[in-house]
C-alpha cells in the first residue's frame, strides 16, 4: 500500500524508537505545502517549535522566512522539515543514534514529496542528506547531485542570529537558490 501523509504523520507520532520522544510537548513534522517541489530541512526542533508543533517558528523561524521572502518564497510554496522530529534536550544536537530513530520519517517526507531541490539548513542537516564529513563553513551554497536531486546546504538560521558576518555568503547562497529553482522548478514561482 503506497503511503500517505495521514498514515505517516499518524507513524511519526507513535514512533517511541528513542528518548527524545519521553518529554515532547509536541511532534514536529513539518510544515509547508505537501506538493512543494523545494525542501528545507533543519535538525530538529527547537523550545518553541516544540511548544507549537510547527518547525522553525521562533527566532531562527523569523529570520527563515525573511530569507524565503528574500528570494520571492513563503511556506506556502516550500516543505519544511526537521531531520528529528522531537526537541533535544537543551536544544542540543541530535545524537547520532537519533538521527538514525529518526531517518525513516524524513525518507518517507522525501518520498512522498519528490522535491527537485533539498536545501539543508545547517552542518547537522548536510552530514545526514550530503556527506557525513560536510564542512558547512567550506561548502555551503555549493550544490550537489543526491539521488537525482540538486541539494545545498547554507547556514543553519540560528547561526546567522549569532554570527551576522555569515550572512553576505549567506544572502549569495540564497541567490544561488533562487537561480536553482528558477533553472529546475520554475513553476514554484508561477
Amino acid at each position: 500500500m503506497a503511503d500517505s501523509w495521514e498514515q505517516l504523520k499518524a507513524d511519526c507520532a507513535g514512533c517511541r524508537r528513542c528518548a527524545l520522544h519521553e518529554h515532547r510537548h509536541n511532534l514536529v513534522f513539518g510544515d509547508g505545502s505537501e506538493h512543494a517541489r523545494v525542501l528545507f530541512v533543519g535538525e530538529g526542533p527547537g523550545e518553541q517549535e516544540d511548544l507549537q508543533g510547527r518547525p522553525f517558528v521562533g527566532p531562527a523561524g523569523k529570520l527563515l522566512d525573511d530569507m524565503l521572502e528574500m528570494i520571492d518564497l513563503d511556506r506556502s510554496r516550500v516543505y519544511i522539515a526537521n531531520i528529528v522530529k522531537c526537541r533535544p534536550p537543551r536544544n542540543r544536537d541530535p545524537l547520532f543514534t537519533e538521527q538514525d530513530c529518526c531517518a525513516e520519517w524524513l525518507q518517507r517526507q522525501i518520498a512522498l514529496l519528490n522535491p527537485e531541490i533539498i536545501v539543508c539548513l545547517g552542518r547537522i542537516a548536510a552530514a545526514a542528506l550530503i556527506r557525513e564529513n560536510f564542512r558547512i563553513t567550506r561548502e555551503h551554497g555549493q550544490w550537489y547531485n543526491v539521488e537525482g536531486r540538486a541539494v545545498t546546504a547554507i547556514y543553519h538560521p540560528s547561526a546567522l542570529l549569532r554570527d551576522v558576518s555569515k550572512r553576505p555568503e549567506t544572502f549569495e547562497d540564497l541567490r544561488g537558490i533562487r537561480q536553482q529553482i528558477r533553472a529546475i522548478c520554475p513553476e514554484v514561482y508561477q
